[in-house]
């Protein structure tokens, strides 16, 4: 194996998990019969470009917040509509849950994602009351975490995000500059940095948390733990969990990831 292959394979989830490739048509299934059954407003437009549409879901009571999920793909992949499932937990606690979509790489650069997650989350935060949590899974989880830093969201918003948790995220955007990923992703050195959220700090008002399957990859079991610590934040560790798996506590409002999320 090259050296080339060996750095690329450190980022490779699905290869190393069982029955990888029953998990996106399940989700799919998963997430339309969700969509059926939920009280929900569909591709609402936060912008021009055709994925920049969000879903919002809403509780059979009046919302007590706003819980927004970020999918993952590595920035250049998926989908919101493959994640509808994802929002039980947080409905299941009285609030409105939205998962909103954006461009994907190569069409634009990461910094731009990061862009449009923000005006998501402002276009949503007009559209419902109260506190906001955001949760994020893998590139979701980097850009949560963005969501957190200064300066990133309007100043009116920023203020009532509350909670964000970044789950199995890519914190250090830097090791991936020498992936063959990168010719999609086209990170530069200074790009790589001022994306990267193992380089900053959150907020101060804000509670952050980390989530990784302890069957994950080493990369993303490293990349978990450099923005625990580098966040002196919450750090909670899923046994037998791997990054396919990770987010099914999303579904659950008893589960821990949801009791630090919404408790």
């Amino acid at each position: 194996m090259s050296s080339q292959e060996q750095r690329d394979q450190a980022y490779e989830n699905a290869a190393f998990i069982p029955d990888a490739q029953t998990y996106p048509p399940r989700w799919d299934a998963d997430a339309k019969a969700f969509r059926a059954a939920m009280r929900c407003d569909l591709d609402v437009a936060y912008g021009d470009h055709a994925r920049v549409r969000y879903d919002l879901f809403w509780p059979d009571t009046t919302a007590k917040g706003l819980m927004v999920f970020v999918h993952g793909g590595y920035w250049k992949a998926r989908a919101k509509s493959d994640w509808s499932h994802f929002a039980a937990g947080g409905l299941a606690r009285g609030y409105a849950v939205a998962l909103p979509g954006y461009p994907l790489a190569p069409e634009v650069r990461i910094s731009e994602i990061t862009a449009h997650i923000a005006r998501a989350v402002a276009a949503l935060a007009a559209k419902v009351e109260g506190p906001i949590v955001l949760a994020g899974h893998s590139a979701g989880g980097h850009l949560v975490a963005r969501m957190a830093m200064a300066g990133v969201l309007p100043a009116s918003v920023a203020e009532r995000v509350v909670r964000v948790q970044a789950i199995s995220p890519v914190s250090d955007l830097r090791p991936l500059l020498g992936l063959t990923m990168n010719e999609d992703l086209r990170l530069d050195a200074a790009e790589a940095a001022a994306e990267s959220p193992v380089l900053g700090q959150p907020l101060d008002h804000v509670q952050t948390s980390v989530v990784v399957g302890r069957a994950e990859r080493p990369a993303f079991l490293d990349q978990a733990r450099w923005l625990a610590d580098a966040w002196e934040t919450d750090y909670l560790i899923l046994s037998g969990r791997h990054h396919f798996d990770v987010i099914d506590g999303l579904r659950s409002p008893d589960s821990a990831m949801m009791r630090l999320l919404i408790p």
